[in-house]
Order: structure tokens, then sequence, then C-alpha cells
């Protein structure tokens, strides 16, 4: 007996859980192979399913009428189950749209169609998504999700003029222009929105799925419908009697600022440095660069703490005199405010700091560039009950937790990335010179099994489930150095900037070619791409990283420069691990103070207890010292094989629920703008 065969079965004897449980196996069996199994599959599991089960039966249905299959049954079916349940609430929000535009001044057609005449029909997928169907073409469209939290083109790309958009249909894109376009009467200039509709009736029918009530409240929006494009831009003094330049120019407030560009901090000596400076003085970003994430937190703990203090809004100016009086004032007042309201608040107190460019009249509120800084990011493995592994870091955490991140309307992130065995190296480099440079014997300043740091570090690898990571792009640090244009074109692309001479240099507060760290390549320089830093890690050390690396490698286009791409196993794996010389080494000397110091302690303890009259020696000391630095070691030694089995069971990785990380998209540049043959 078959599998279809058992859920017909179980079917018969009115099993139904048992019987969706065997159809929706069946039809895994069956998918792209027998339309009809699969049609009778899918009713069954819509017939007897629960919770989101009916979402397989919507997609199976969907994609069989789409192929021509039963075409007429199918639309009976998906009308019934999935559209009539819906159309009330779709028609009762057309015919408000339809309401409020009627007596809207900047929409020029009002011969809105019947809703019965409406060329596309959009059945409900669930509470956020919609299918929708040409009625002339008689074809089921893609999955939309009108709040879709992605800014999917370059709406700022050219500030010269009022923004202009064609057939914007995201609610979540809509709301982002409306909201991050000043108003004219803000700015002293015509600054409208102008957003053209190629097609009236495709317009209306899109007015079932959006809420237009919040976005019309400013008067910021002029629609133009097919070839009325050509009054663009209107001359609102000349037709409407509107003079805005005898407005004055509004200071930018701190809760206009809702949109947060993050600089993710994929690990150290990443290129980050060299992102900063090329941002540094976009004339539409405040720059928080490569600032300590818990001094940030430090200063708005501090800010929030003198308000709440302060009888009065003098007393909070005079206690913070270092920021700007008027934001004082405003937070104050906000009883509410939010770690986000008082970030935004020290970022506006310190423009000459953090965006010396920046312009109250300009048409777009300015972005936060924000790179929150570890001193290391730390990933540890981790299995579920099932066996799949996941990842955990502490400072991933603290972001993704973080309020001050999660009262951002709107998030763009970007990962610089450089190849992993040169910037694995130039980490131990960097690392050991801290440690020689430091009297201080803390733990920050031993240096960690960097390899495996290294190796574990997979924040290239994104949870779509993560709302941070719904708009994100990877950025390599070698096309940054070697074809800036393609790069910093795409990006700002990506970011939704305009592409500006900024994005030419490199500066730091407005100085140019700044040597941020001391050593550090100035500017485009490649040096830094081609440095192999051999005294900080040998082939061993590197092959191991290119090989538990290895998907990264090829899906982010680079080239293997020590694992040859033979077939790997445990025995080879062991002879890499054995000669792990140089990690090593660097780990041992930079702990040998701490250990010396903590056989001491034992030493004097035990001599107190014991009542031992005789002199603790220096080389009872260093012997102990060794003893305990040698079982420290083995002790690494030994979570290595433990991590290193995990990984040879393959580069799978989950999230908390289970779901697949996938690699976030890297960015695509324009082969027409490449000054230089891509990195490999």
């Amino acid at each position: 007996m078959n599998t279809l065969e058992i859920a017909r079965k179980f079917a018969a004897l009115g099993e139904t859980n048992e019987a969706c449980k065997a159809y929706k196996l069946a039809l895994n069996e069956c998918q792209n192979k027998e339309p009809a199994t699969e049609f009778e599959c899918a009713l069954n599991i819509l017939q007897f399913g629960r919770g989101e089960d009916y979402k397989i039966s919507y997609t199976c249905l969907r994609d069989l009428y789409n192929q021509g299959f039963a075409q007429d049954d199918i639309l009976a079916i998906m009308d019934e189950a999935f559209y009539q349940p819906n159309v009330k609430r779709l028609q009762k929000r057309y015919e408000k749209n339809c309401k409020l535009l009627s007596k809207y001044p900047y929409i020029f057609r009002k011969d809105f169609l019947p809703f019965v005449e409406l060329p596309i029909i959009f059945f409900p997928y669930d509470d956020n998504q919609y299918t929708p169907y040409d009625v002339k073409e008689q074809h089921f469209g893609e999955y939309v999700n009108f709040q879709h939290p992605v800014i999917s083109r370059n709406f700022f790309k050219d500030l010269a003029k009022p923004i202009l958009a064609a057939d914007v249909f995201s609610q979540y894109e809509l709301e982002y222009l409306n909201d991050n376009v000043r108003k004219s009467e803000w700015v002293a200039r015509e600054n409208h929105i102008y957003l053209h509709y190629t097609s009236w009736p495709v317009f209306c029918a899109y007015l079932q799925c959006l809420d237009l009530q919040a976005l019309l409240k400013d008067k910021k929006i002029v629609f133009l419908i097919e070839d009325e494009i050509e009054q663009y831009p209107i001359d609102f003094k000349e037709r409407f009697g509107i003079d805005y330049s005898k407005n004055e120019v509004k200071p930018i407030g701190v809760r206009e600022i809702n949109r947060l560009i993050w600089h993710t901090q994929l690990s150290a000596h990443n290129g980050g440095d060299f992102f900063n400076e090329i941002f540094d003085a976009h004339p539409n970003l405040l720059v928080v660069q490569s600032v300590m994430f818990d001094t940030i937190e430090d200063a708005i703990n501090r800010y929030r703490r003198i308000l709440k203090e302060s009888s009065s809004i003098e007393i909070a100016q005079k206690r913070l005199q270092r920021q700007d009086a008027s934001i004082v004032a405003k937070l104050w007042s906000l009883r509410d405010a939010s770690d986000k309201d008082f970030f935004v608040g020290l970022c506006l107190s310190d423009r000459k700091r953090f965006s010396p460019f920046l312009k109250d009249d300009s048409r777009i509120v300015p972005t936060i560039f924000f790179q929150p800084h570890f001193h290391i990011i730390d990933y540890v493995l981790r299995t579920t009950e099932k066996g799949q592994t996941f990842l955990y870091s502490e400072e991933y955490e603290r972001i993704v937790q973080s309020t001050l991140f999660q009262n951002f309307k709107y998030i763009k992130t970007f990962t610089p990335m450089r190849r992993f065995t040169t910037s694995h190296a130039a980490t131990v480099k960097f690392s050991f010179e801290r440690h020689k440079m430091s009297d201080s014997t803390r733990e920050g300043r031993v240096m960690p099994d960097l390899v495996f740091n290294k190796v574990l570090n997979r924040s290239f690898m994104i949870d779509w489930q993560d709302r941070l990571f719904k708009d994100c792009r990877l950025v390599r640090f070698e096309d940054g150095k070697l074809n800036p244009k393609a790069t910093f074109t795409a990006l700002a692309a990506f970011l939704d900037l305009p592409y500006t001479e900024s994005l030419t240099y490199c500066s730091e507060s407005g100085e140019l070619n700044p040597e941020t760290l001391p050593g550090n390549d100035i500017g485009f320089d490649p040096a830094a791409i081609y440095r192999k830093y051999d005294d900080y890690a040998n082939d061993s050390e590197r092959t191991f990283i290119e090989y538990f690396l290895r998907d990264a490698y090829e899906y982010y286009g680079y080239d293997f420069q020590y694992y040859n791409g033979s077939l790997v196993d445990v025995e080879k794996v062991n002879k890499w691990l054995n000669e792990f010389d140089v990690i090593d080494y660097y780990m041992y000397i930079t702990r040998i103070e701490n250990f010396n110091d903590e056989a001491f302690d034992i030493l004097s303890k035990k001599q107190k207890e014991t009542n031992y009259p005789g002199e603790i020696t220096q080389k009872m000391r260093e012997d102990l010292a060794k003893q305990l630095l040698e079982k420290h070691m083995q002790e690494h030694r030994e979570l290595r094989l433990e991590n290193t089995k995990i990984l040879m069971r393959g580069l799978h990785f989950v999230n908390k629920n289970g779901q697949p990380l996938h690699m976030m998209p890297l960015l695509k540049l324009d082969p027409e703008l490449l000054e230089q043959p891509l990195y490999r």
C-alpha cells in the first residue's frame, strides 16, 4: 500500500489527523509529477488540516492553476475558501481610500472604478500576505506582503529635485517616504513626494490593500496618474498660490529621525574602519562609528537619569551643558522618551563630530549610521534536542534585544567582509601588540583562541526571522579597495542614499585620509589586501580556517589559497590541529604573567594554611605557573576537538526555532563600473 492509499484509508476511517499527515507525505512524493494526485492531496489537506496546514493547499492550488490544471474548479475553491471570507474587509478598505482621495487636493483624477470592476483580485494568504489574481490574464502572481520591511529601490538617488517614484505599492515603502521626506514648509522650498502610477485601473486595484489615511494627513504626496507625469515638478506658487520660500527652515527634530543604517562588526580587522571613513562626510548621515556599545548605553542611561532627577528644563540644561539646549528641552518634555530618542539627541547635539556637513534644509531626514563596537565577537556552538547546530553570541544577543535598535522603524544592515585568513592573522597581530603595550594582566589582554573565534563566527549567516536582517547586504573589503566606484555606487543605492563626492575619499570628522589606527593603510591603498602577516599564522591554521569556512568562500567569491579542495577526514583535521603552533604560542606567552600571579596566590594560600615557614621561590612559582598554564592550554585543545567534531558533521546551522540560517546576500556590483577585475 503506497502513501496515497494509506491517506485514503485513514480518511475513510475518519482518522482525519493521520489522513492529513499521510496526504502531506503523498503530496511531497508526487509534486510536479502528477497534477491530479496533487489536487486530491491539496483538497484533503484543506479539509482535514489544522493551524497553518491550509497554506500547503493554498500554494499547491495556486501553482496548479497557473499550470492550467482544473482552473474552473480551483478558482471556485480559492474563491470560497480564501476570498469570500475576506471580501467585505477588502471592499471596505477600498471604499475608504477612494473617499479619502476624492477629497485630497493633490490627486487630479477621481473616476474610481466600481469595486467589482477592479482588474486585480487579492486572495489573502495570511495576516500579512496576499496573492494577486489578474482577472484579464487569468493568472496568480507571487505572494505580496505590503508590510515587508525592505526598501527595494534607491528613492533618494537624486536630491536635486523633489522625490519622484513610479508604481510604489508597498505600504512599508509609502510610509518610509512619508516619514523621511521633510515637509516643504520645513525646508522652505517645494519638496513634495511625487508618486507616478502608470495604470489607473491597477492603482485603483491596490487601494484594496493599502491604508492611505495617515499618509494623506500632512499633504506631502502628489499623485500623478499615467501621462500626468508631464506635470512633474509642479510650481506650487503658480498653481496653488503657495510660496514655501517664505517659511523658515525648521531644525531637524529628535523624533523626525527614524531610520538606522547598522554597520555590523563581523569580526576584528575586517575593514570596518575603511567603510566608516568612506561614509564619514556624507551630507545625509549622522555617522557614529566604532563606538563601544557599552559607551553608548552608559551615555543614554546617564542622559535619562539626569533628566529624571531634574525638576525643571533649566536645571536639566545646566547639568547637560555639553548637549544642545533645545534638544535637552525636547527630551525633558518627552516623559515617554525611548533609548532611541536619547541616542538621536546625543547625535544631534554633536553635529560637528557626527555630521559636519548635515544641513537642515535637506530634502530628506538624516539617517543614523551606527557601528556599535565590541572588543571581540565571540560565538559558541550549541546543539538542539534534534541534533541541529545553532550559534550563540552574547554580543549578537545584546544587539537584537536592544530597545535602541528595536525603536527604529526603518533599518538597513550591511556587513563588510575581508578574506578570512588575512583578517585572522591581522587580528592576531593587533591582539599581541595590544598585549605588549598594556601593563594590565586583565583577561581582555590575553590572546583568545582566534582560529576558532574566526571559524565559529559565522555572523555572515543571518536569521531570516530576525527583523534586523530583513534588509541587508554583505560587501567585500577587497571590492571597496580595488573597485571603489562600483562598490560605493552599489552600496549607496542599497542604503538608499545619493552617491555623493564624499564617497570618493576617506576621512574622519572631515579630516582627509586619516590613519585610524597606527599602521592602517591609508585611503584606497590596497596593501592590506595582499599582506600575508606570516608571523601571525601558519599554513595549517589557515588551511583549517578555509576548510571550515569553505561554504562562505564559495558563496562570496573567494578562491582558496591554502586548502587544496581535497577530501578531508578526521585524521587530516587532527594533523592540522596538532600544528597550531603560532596561535598556541601567542596564547601561551600572553598568559604567562596571569598564571605567575595565580601560582603566587595559590602558594601563598597554601603557605598560610600549612604554616610553612619557608620562602616561596621564583622557581616554585614558575613551575606551578607552567603546570597551570599547560592544563589551561590542554582544556583549549579539548574544546577545539569538541567543536571540530560538531563542524565535521556538516556546515548546517539553524536559529533558535530550528529554521536554517541563510547566507547574507552579497552586494552586486555593476560590471560597467569596475576599474579592475573582481578580487578572487
